[in-house]
C-alpha cells in the first residue's frame, strides 16, 4: 500500500513552494525533500501599491505545523537536491523537531545544501533578531524550565551549530549505488540516478517487495549544461515547466552576454541576483569562458559569505562535473600555453580544477566590502545572494543600484512568489508583447523602469548616547553578578577539597566507631525501651567535616555542619591497587578535560564557518540593535529576464512521461493549469497510463490496496498431485483445493478437493438422466487452463532460435521475424512473426510449418507453463 500526502508544493497552486512530500510505503514512513520557504517576504501586494497581501497566501504556518507532527515519525528521509527550495528546513527539524531518521542523498547536495543554510541563516539573523525564547513551562517537582517551541509565525531559522550536526549525520551514495535499508525499512532498496539540474542533484528510485518500484523526479533538466550532464532519463537532445515552451539555450545564452557586454562597455554596471550555491557555478563557468575569450577587463564580483568556501568544495569534486567544463579553456592560455601552466605549483590546477579557477572572479563578503574596493560609478558585474531580493546583499545593492540611469537587473530566475524578486519578474513579463511574453518561446527585451518602490530595509547597527550607556549598565551588573558566582564557587570547591582531605584522616577512627556502633542491628536511642532502626546518610555525607556538595552549592561556604548518627559511611583510603586517593587533584584534572573539550568544538566549529582568508579572530562586535525603515527608491533602471534555472520546459516533460511509461503517476510541484495541461497530454496517448493524480497539500493518495496474508499447510496427497515446473530459480506450480480445519492443529490445510468433483459427477449423471442426448453426441468437457509466467525478452528469443538453426532478425519495435533455412522447401512461406504487446501479450503470427512449431516451442520454454 503506497500513500502520498504532499505537505508543500502541491499540484494546484499558482506559484513556487518548497517541496515536502510524505511518502509511507507500507509501514514506512519517507519524507522526500525538506525544503523551506521564503522567511522575508514582501509586505505590499505589487509595486508601488500599498495594499497588503492575503496573509494566508504566503504563510508558512499549515506547512510548519506539519512538518512538526510528522518529523518524529519519520522513518527515511531522502534529499534530491542541494538548495534551500529542497532541503533548506532540514537543519531545524533535525535540531529541534526530532527528525532524527536515517537520511541520504549524495555528496555535493549534502555540501551545497550545507553552504546554502549557512549563508541563509547568517544573512537574515545579521538583519534580525529571529531568536526566540519560547513559552516557558515550569516542573514544581523538578524545578526546571522548559521551552516550548509553538509560535509558527516566527522565522525557522537554525544555528551554526543545528547545520553541522544536521549535515554531518547525512549518509552519502554515489550515483547507481543501490543502498539495501535496515531496521524498520529493510526490504527497501534506494538508488540515486542524475537528475541534472543542479551538482549532484538526484532522482530516487525506491524499491519495495510489496508495492513495487516508485521513482521519485522533481526538477530535471534533460539538456547537458557547461558543468553538468543531463538527466538519465532522456539522453536524446531533445527541445519541468509543464506550460512553458521556452527557446534554445544557445540563444537565451547569447543574449544574457550580448546584455552584460553591452552594459560593461558603455560605462554602467550590472547587478545579476543568484543563489549562494546551485545554480551560481553555471553562470560563473559562462561568464569566466566569455571573459577570457573577449580579453574583459571589468570585474566580476560575487557578494556572498559562503562562495569562497562553495568553490573550495565543488574544486573537490569534480568527478560530479559534466558537460563541457572538462573539454573547454578558451582564451589566451589556450592552445601551448596551457600545458606549460598546468605544469606550475598551482593549487587549483593540481586538483584538476582547471575550468574553475575563476581568475576574473572577487569575492566579498558585505556591499560594504564591495563598496570599500570599487566606487559605484565604476562598471562592474556584481553576482549578489539571494535570488528573491527579500533580504541580504542583493536587496541592499538593489536599493541604490535601481536609482541610476542605465544600469541594468538581470534576473536569471522568477523567484518566489511573494519576494522582490517575483514582482520584478512580473513587471517586466507584463511589458512584453503578447508573443515575446516568458512562456512562448521566444526572447523578450530589456523594459526601463520609471516607477517607485517602497522597500523595508532592516539592519542591525551599533548602539550610541543612552541606549549605548544603559547596556553598559547592564553588562557591568551581569559581569559582577557572575563574578560573585565564580568566587563563591571556587571557596567552595576549596573546602569540599579540605573536608576530603581532613576525612581521609578521620577513616580509621570512624571505621572504629562503625564496628562499636553497629555491633547490634537495633538500637535503643531514647532509652524507654522503644527500638528505632538506624538512620542511614546520604552518599558523600559522613562523620567529620564533610558535607554534600549540593548543600554546600547552595548555602554557601559557612553553611553549619551536621553528624548524622549512628551509621558513618565505610571509605576506603586507597584505591584498588593500592594508591591513596586525591579527590582534588581528580577535580581539578576534569575541569581542565571540559575547557579542552570545548575548546576542540570552537575550532571545529570556526574551521567549518571561516572562510579561506580569515585566519586571524574576528574581533568583538560592538553593542548593537536591529531597526526597520522603509525606504523610498526610484527606479530608473533598465530590467531583462533570461531564463537560467536549468528546467525541463513543457514539451520536453511530457516527451520524458512517454518515455518512462508509468503505471501510475503523481503531479506534483506545478500550477492547476499545468497540471491539466499535463493530464490532456498523457491522455492522447494511447499507451500511457491514465491513472494520473494531481494532490493539493495535505490531500492523500492511496495507490494499492491493503492485502492480508495468512498461513497454510499443504497436505501430503495435494502436495503429490502438483505438477511444477521449473522458471529461473524457482519452482512452481497450481494448486486448486479446499481447506479443511482439524482439531489437532491450528493452521488450516488445504486437501485435494476429489470429494468435489465426485459430487459434481453425480449431479452431471442425474441431470444426463433427466435431459436425453442427441444420438451421437458427446458429453460437454472442460478444457484445462494454462498459465505462463515470465516476461519475455525477444533478445533472448532470438538467440535461443539461433542455436536451434531458425535465423532471426528485429523487423521494428517490438517484432521479431523468423525463418527457416534458405535450403528448407518453400523458405519464403515459412516466415514466423513475434509481436510483443504493450499490455505484455505475445502474438505469433504465420504459415503452419516446422518454423512455426519450434518457434512456439522456445517461447513456451522461456516461461513456465502451469496447468491447471
Amino acid at each position: 500500500m503506497i500513500t502520498f500526502t504532499p505537505l508543500s508544493g502541491g499540484a494546484r497552486l499558482p506559484r513556487t513552494v518548497p517541496l515536502a512530500y510524505l511518502l509511507q510505503v507500507d509501514d514506512v514512513r519517507i519524507l522526500l525533500d525538506c525544503g523551506s520557504p521564503d522567511w522575508c517576504p514582501e509586505r505590499l501586494n505589487s509595486v508601488g501599491t500599498n495594499k497588503p497581501h492575503n496573509q494566508d497566501q504566503f504563510s508558512w504556518e499549515k506547512y510548519c505545523k506539519a512538518l512538526k507532527e510528522y518529523a518524529p515519525t519519520i522513518d527515511l528521509v531522502l534529499l534530491s537536491h542541494g538548495d534551500l527550495q529542497h532541503a533548506g528546513f532540514y537543519a531545524y527539524a533535525h535540531a529541534h523537531w526530532g527528525l532524527r531518521a536515517s537520511t541520504y542523498t549524495t555528496l555535493p547536495v549534502q555540501a551545497m545544501a550545507r553552504m546554502a543554510a549557512i549563508e541563509e541563516a547568517e544573512s537574515i539573523r545579521s538583519q534580525e533578531d529571529v531568536e526566540y525564547k519560547g513559552d516557558v513551562h515550569s516542573d514544581q517537582d523538578s524545578k526546571d524550565l522548559t521551552l516550548v517551541d509553538n509560535d509558527f509565525g516566527r522565522k525557522f531559522l537554525p544555528s551554526l551549530e543545528d547545520v553541522r550536526e544536521a549535515y554531518d549525520a547525512i549518509n552519502t551514495l554515489r550515483y547507481s549505488q543501490p543502498a539495501h535499508l535496515q531496521g524498520k525499512c529493510q526490504g527497501l532498496t534506494i538508488t540515486a540516478f542524475n537528475a541534472g539540474h543542479t551538482l549532484g542533484g538526484t532522482m530516487w528510485k525506491i524499491r519495495s517487495p510489496s508495492a513495487g518500484t516508485i521513482l521519485y523526479a522533481v526538477d530535471l533538466n534533460h539538456l547537458k549544461e557547461r558543468h553538468l550532464d543531463g538527466t538519465v532519463l532522456l539522453k536524446k537532445s531533445w527541445h519541468w515547466w509543464v506550460n512553458n515552451i521556452s527557446c534554445r539555450k544557445k540563444d537565451r545564452d547569447a543574449q544574457l552576454i550580448d546584455t552584460v557586454t553591452s552594459t560593461l562597455s558603455s560605462r554602467h554596471s550590472v547587478l545579476m541576483p543568484c543563489d549562494s550555491s546551485t545554480r551560481l557555478l553555471e553562470l560563473l563557468v559562462l561568464l569566466d569562458q566569455h571573459w577570457s575569450y573577449s580579453r574583459l577587463k571589468f570585474p566580476i564580483c560575487l557578494v556572498s559569505r559562503s562562495g569562497r568556501e562553495m568553490l573550495t568544495f565543488v574544486r573537490s569534486m569534480m568527478e560530479w562535473l559534466g558537460g563541457t567544463i572538462n573539454k573547454e579553456d578558451v582564451g589566451e592560455e589556450a592552445g601551448g600555453g596551457n600545458r606549460r601552466r598546468r605544469d606550475d605549483n598551482n593549487d587549483d590546477e593540481a586538483l584538476g580544477a582547471l575550468a574553475l579557477r575563476f581568475k576574473h572572479l572577487e569575492f566579498f563578503a558585505t556591499p560594504q566590502a564591495l563598496l570599500h574596493t570599487y566606487s559605484s560609478k565604476d562598471p562592474k558585474l556584481i553576482l549578489a545572494v539571494p535570488t528573491s531580493l527579500s533580504h541580504g546583499a542583493s536587496r541592499i545593492i538593489f536599493s541604490e543600484f535601481a536609482s541610476v540611469p542605465d544600469n541594468v537587473v538581470l534576473l536569471t530566475s522568477q523567484g518566489e512568489e511573494g519576494t522582490l524578486g517575483r514582482a520584478l519578474f512580473d513587471i517586466w513579463n507584463n511589458e512584453q508583447r503578447d508573443d515575446d511574453k516568458w512562456n512562448k518561446g521566444r526572447l523578450g527585451r530589456n523594459v526601463m523602469l520609471d516607477k517607485t518602490l517602497t522597500l523595508t530595509m532592516k539592519s542591525k547597527i551599533p548602539l550610541q548616547g543612552a541606549e549605548l550607556e544603559e547596556y553598559v549598565k547592564k553588562e557591568r551588573a551581569a559581569r559582577e553578578k557572575e563574578a560573585a558566582e565564580e568566587v563563591a564557587f571556587a571557596r567552595t570547591q576549596r573546602m569540599l577539597e579540605a573536608d576530603e582531605v581532613d576525612s581521609d584522616s578521620d577513616d580509621s577512627d570512624d571505621e572504629e566507631a562503625v564496628e562499636n556502633t553497629l555491633e547490634d542491628d537495633t538500637i535503643d536511642l531514647t532509652g524507654d525501651g522503644n527500638i528505632t532502626p538506624p538512620a542511614f546518610a546520604e552518599p558523600g555525607v559522613g562523620l567529620g567535616r564533610r558535607r554534600n556538595r549540593k548543600d554546600a552549592d547552595i548555602a554557601g561556604a559557612q553553611q553549619q555542619k551536621f553528624r548524622m548518627f549512628p551509621y558513618v559511611e565505610r571509605r576506603r583510603r586507597v584505591d584498588t591497587y593500592g594508591e591513596i586517593l586525591d579527590v582534588g587533584m581528580w577535580l581539578r584534572k576534569g575541569k581542565i578535560f571540559e575547557e579542552a573539550a570545548e575548546s576542540e568544538e570552537m575550532k571545529e566549529l570556526k574551521r567549518r564557518v571561516e572562510t579561506d582568508g580569515e585566519a586571524k579572530k574576528a574581533p568583538a562586535e560592538p553593542p548593537s540593535k536591529f531597526i526597520s525603515l522603509d525606504i523610498d527608491v526610484q527606479l530608473a533602471c533598465r530590467l531583462l529576464f533570461v531564463d537560467m534555472e536549468g528546467l525541463n520546459d513543457g514539451r520536453a516533460v511530457k516527451k520524458i512521461a512517454a518515455h518512462v511509461n508509468p503505471r501510475k503517476m503523481i503531479v506534483v510541484h506545478s500550477s492547476l493549469e499545468g497540471s491539466q495541461s499535463l493530464i490532456e497530454a498523457c491522455g492522447a496517448v494511447r499507451a500511457l497510463t491514465k491513472d494520473i493524480y494531481a494532490p493539493d497539500i495535505g490531500e492523500s493518495v492511496q495507490i494499492g490496496q491493503h492485502t492480508n496474508s495468512y498461513s497454510i499447510s499443504l497436505s501430503e496427497e495435494l502436495l503429490a498431485s502438483v505438477k511444477m515446473s521449473n522458471f529461473e530459480d524457482n519452482e512452481v506450480g497450481f494448486v486448486q483445493g479446499c481447506i479443511a480445519s482439524l482439531a489437532s492443529s491450528t493452521i488450516p490445510i488445504l486437501e485435494p478437493i476429489s470429494n468435489l468433483t465426485a459430487l459434481a459427477e453425480n449431479v452431471a449423471a442425474t441431470t444426463s438422466l433427466i435431459k436425453p442426448t442427441r444420438l451421437g453426441s458427446r458429453p460437454a468437457t472442460k478444457l484445462p487452463q494454462s498459465t505462463m509466467i515470465g516476461d519475455l525478452k525477444l533478445t533472448a528469443l532470438k538467440a535461443r532460435l539461433g542455436s536451434l538453426g531458425v535465423q532471426a532478425e528485429f523487423a521494428g519495435e517490438g517484432v521479431l521475424l523468423c525463418r527457416g533455412n534458405q535450403t528448407e522447401h518453400n523458405a519464403e512461406n515459412s516466415i514466423v512473426a513475434v509481436r510483443k504487446m504493450a499490455d505484455g501479450k505475445v502474438e505469433l503470427e504465420g504459415t503452419v510449418t516446422n518454423v512455426y512449431y519450434t518457434v512456439r516451442q522456445a517461447i513456451y520454454e522461456l516461461h513456465a507453463l502451469i496447468a491447471a
